[in-house]
């Protein structure tokens, strides 16, 4: 396996917990930021945003945005957050982003895979079948979790269509967890 013994060990303590009872946790079933790359994973139509300063990603699932600023440095000093810091360029026709600084509140899969702040996360966007698809390779690394970076690739198609919008909060039926729920209806 290719995670560190402690990640296994708290990833085998939380499916006990689970197998015991307990709802498996998961940001987006509690209407929180993904994170990256967990954001990729999320159903829905993901849109694309682009200026000369930046790529805007809209995720149709509960409306989440992310903002990649293209062409400058990372920051000296990132300051952690849900989607941490990214920063693209171009290669000729393959869109870079380079993310550090995620918060370890999210995770990195659907398996619930816990990071360490330490997580860096390399996306390579390239159109294919002739502009109606896109294919991302993503590259993982975060020495306190994996002995060595691993790689995942993800593909998408073109869908016609206009931004829709999906409330997580006002919409609780599809969630089981960390909810405002009233016990008894009102009516």
């Amino acid at each position: 396996s290719n995670l560190k013994s402690g990640v296994k060990d708290a990833m085998k303590k939380d499916n006990d917990e689970v197998l015991a009872g307990k709802i498996a946790y998961s940001p987006s079933t509690s209407c929180k930021p993904a994170g990256v790359p967990a954001y990729l994973l999320q159903p829905g139509v993901l849109y694309f945003v682009q200026t000369p300063k930046e790529v805007v990603m809209i995720q149709s699932y509960d409306s989440q945005v992310r903002h990649i600023y293209l062409d400058v440095p990372h920051s000296a000093k990132v300051k952690t957050s849900w989607y941490g810091e990214s920063v693209g360029h171009y290669e000729g026709d393959t869109l870079v982003i380079d993310t550090t600084g995620l918060s370890n509140q999210t995770f990195v899969d659907a398996y619930r895979t816990p990071h360490s702040d330490e997580l860096h996360v390399i996306e390579r966007w390239k159109l294919t079948q002739e502009g109606k698809g896109l294919e991302v390779t993503i590259t993982v690394d975060d020495p306190e979790t994996y002995y060595q970076p691993w790689k995942a690739v993800l593909r998408y198609r073109r869908t016609p269509g206009a931004v829709l919008e999906a409330i997580c909060a006002e919409n609780n039926q599809q969630f089981d967890y960390h909810m405002p729920v009233a016990k008894d209806p009102d009516f």
